[in-house]
């Protein structure tokens, strides 16, 4: 079983066009995992008889093989000798995924919603390919190139002395509280974004913005990019469309929360770090 120690999104070259490939493979937006859990790689001469052409590049894994994600159109096409092996979900297995094996899981995830929703052109309705050398579906028809979207996201931790707030969206379980994210609309900022989907969500106002990190999340995709703030004023008021509740949480006595492969999950545990050494300033 392969494990991922690095993942570089190169362009091929002359030096990587040579490396032998390794396959993951999806199906019905599932993954082929082994029974463990863990994402399956394959080799070529796993895939003998199988269309490869609709593959997609997810870049050049550990230094020695290049990594391509191959959608099936239908569990049916899976060849015989893996039938041993299962699909899985993939939120079923980010929870168990670290570092390199998220990214590359990510990543393929991504292509392949992308390649599906781009099958033909926007300008011309023809079909679209994959262009031989741009990481683009192109429209031989009217030459137009379709690159891979991204959808920026703002998510943010408010702090408050040793509480944060942490807010239960509709869609959770009952007892799984988390950070608050929004989109970032056409014209805005991050900074404007993040300020606006406070107010519309919990009705405070924040300053002291701090920059955290970013985390992409296939689902299906997004750039979280993650902020932690100070509570300046406001009595929160949720929007009852999207949050159920929203409160103030001492970092000692935290409800059910992300694990840490989010980056709500690690906004959360920086919080908890810094206040067990007293990092954060008391405030009212």
């Amino acid at each position: 079983m392969l494990t991922i120690d690095t993942l570089a999104l190169e362009a091929e070259s002359a030096e990587n066009a040579a490396f032998p490939a390794l396959y993951l493979l999806l199906c019905d937006g599932n993954v082929l995992c082994h029974p463990e859990r863990l994402m399956a790689w394959l080799d070529e001469s796993y895939l003998e008889g199988t269309a490869l052409d609709s593959r997609l590049r997810i870049g050049v894994v550990n230094g020695s093989h290049t990594a391509y994600v191959l959608t099936l159109e239908t569990p049916e096409q899976l060849p015989i000798a893996l039938h041993q092996l299962e699909w899985m979900p993939p939120r079923a297995l980010f929870r168990n995924l670290q570092g390199m094996d998220f990214d590359a899981l990510s990543r393929a995830l991504q292509l392949s919603n992308w390649a599906k929703e781009h099958r033909y052109c926007g300008h011309c309705g023809n079909p679209t390919k994959i262009h031989p050398s741009e990481p683009a579906q192109h429209c031989e028809s009217c030459n137009a190139l379709y690159f891979p979207r991204i959808s920026p996201c703002i998510i943010v931790l408010i702090t408050r002395g040793e509480y944060c707030l942490l807010a239960h969206h509709t869609r959770y379980a009952q007892s799984f509280y988390s950070t608050l994210a929004g989109f970032v609309e056409a014209g805005e900022s991050l900074e404007q974004a993040l300020h606006r989907e406070i107010r519309e969500e919990v009705n405070l106002k924040v300053d002291n913005l701090e920059y955290f990190g970013s985390q992409s999340w296939p689902f299906p995709g997004q750039l979280m990019v993650g902020y932690i703030v100070s509570y300046h004023s406001g009595d929160i008021k949720i929007d009852e469309t999207e949050i159920s509740d929203a409160r103030w949480f001492h970092y000692t006595d935290l409800p059910d929360t992300p694990t840490r492969v989010s980056i709500s999950g690690q906004l959360i545990a920086e919080f908890v770090a810094r206040c067990e050494h007293n990092a954060i300033p008391a405030t009212d």
